[in-house]
């Protein structure tokens, strides 16, 4: 039988290794285990152009500090798992790959991790670092289209080349659905995009980074329970370029048909709703209310900062259809393929650990701190904060995390 550990760490993504940093330093016993490579779900879930929408100077893990030429610069996902694999060999972490966990269970208050390739692992905690964005979500309608449409996910998504020709509909625009409708837009593809209820973040305000003046004034530290809408669902994240400004009406201007919410197949026809109109106001709202926020931030602190300048991207005259387009043939309109970009929920199916889930399989915890004594939660998308799922968040968060951890006595 194996001995039994401080920790075992599962996912070797960017929270894993963070926690195991900390891990490291309070000296403790432990073992990060990853289902593929360090970085998998970078490596294999983010098509070519894709770079990351947090500032290079926000991308660094703790322990480290950036030095770099450019730190508000948008590196690329190769970039960040090249920086992952750096990380692991300077802090020397115990990092096994190819080592997926098949079941998370615990007896007599020691947790037991099920695994093909080492058997199984013992540990007095266990921190699951896999993060709640690795599980696709298509809405029901998507079983309807015909088999001749190709459908893919945003996560399967590599460029625009891999398509044949044809239209694509791309469904949804949050940060990936804006991103990849811009992306097939650039390289001269027919492009449909069914909106979403999302906001818009310029990239840059009053000379600089709006992730830089968000971070400052304390916006992305509002709390999770004051993010919960009335549904008793969080909002969608803003759409924000990694390099500069995307809008539905930036993307109009590119060519780009804009459609409401996709609401399924009918007759033979792709139909969508009548809300595009309240999903580019909505976006245009979000916008403003996020630099009258900095504006605040500015005036209250008594920095200089240059005075706000309209960004292209918000002030270009939209291309509407008209008459607004309520359904498609998707024969007439040449659509051959769909990008689903319609979010992503997590896969626990593994941990089997009575009250660890809720009814919808997904983290019961407070701050990262499960239900279950010893079990943690590392990167979970709003998971404390309005950053958390986050780059930027890792370091204070899972310094929090090890922290409630090595409170736990050893026997």
């Amino acid at each position: 039988m194996s001995e039994v550990l401080d920790a075992l760490v599962i996912g070797a993504g960017p929270a894993g290794l963070g926690v195991s940093y900390f891990l490291k330093r309070q000296g403790r016993d432990h073992r990060v285990l990853d289902r593929g490579r360090i970085g998998e779900t970078w490596r294999t879930q983010r098509w070519n152009s894709f770079r990351l929408n947090s500032p290079t100077i926000r991308s660094i893990l703790p322990g480290d500090s950036y030095e770099g030429p450019e730190p508000w610069g948008a590196i690329t996902h190769h970039e960040f798992v090249a920086y992952l694999e750096g990380y692991a060999e300077r802090h020397r972490l115990p990092v096994s790959t190819q080592t997926p966990v098949q079941e998370l269970t615990r007896d007599d208050g020691i947790f037991r991790v099920t695994t093909a390739a080492r058997g199984v692992l013992l540990a007095r905690n266990v921190v699951i670092a896999t993060g709640d964005q690795n599980r696709q979500v298509r809405p029901p309608g998507s079983a309807d289209l015909p088999a001749a449409v190709r459908q893919v996910d945003s996560s399967a998504y590599r460029n625009p080349a891999e398509f044949e020709n044809g239209a694509v509909l791309v469904v949804g625009s949050g940060q990936s659905g804006g991103q990849i409708a811009e992306d097939l837009a650039v390289a001269g593809r027919a492009v449909f995009l069914a909106t979403s209820r999302n906001g818009r973040w310029v990239r840059r305000y009053r000379g600089g980074n709006i992730l830089k003046w968000l971070t400052l004034s304390g916006f992305l530290d509002v709390p999770r329970k004051e993010l919960v809408l009335p549904s008793g669902k969080l909002q969608a994240r803003a759409l924000v370029g990694a390099t500069h400004t995307i809008s539905l009406q930036s993307l109009s201007a590119q060519g780009v048909v804009l459609l409401g919410r996709f609401r399924g197949v009918e007759n033979g026809s792709l139909v969508f709703g009548d809300e595009l109109d309240d999903h580019m106001r909505f976006a245009d709202e979000v916008s403003a209310n996020a630099k009258r926020l900095v504006d605040e931030y500015i005036e209250r602190a008594g920095l200089d900062a240059p005075l706000a300048e309209d960004d292209p991207a918000e002030t270009v005259a939209p291309r509407l259809p008209d008459p607004p387009i309520r359904s498609l043939d998707w024969t007439a309109s040449g659509i051959r393929s769909v990008i689903w970009c319609t979010g992503f929920t997590g896969d626990f199916s593994w941990v089997r650990l009575p009250g660890a889930l809720d009814v919808a399989g997904q983290p019961v915890h407070e701050d990262g701190v499960g239900a279950v004594p010893g079990l943690f939660f590392a990167g979970l998308d709003f998971g404390s904060t309005r950053k958390s799922g986050t780059i930027p968040a890792i370091p204070e968060e899972v310094a929090g995390i090890v922290e409630r951890l090595v409170q736990v006595r050893r026997p």
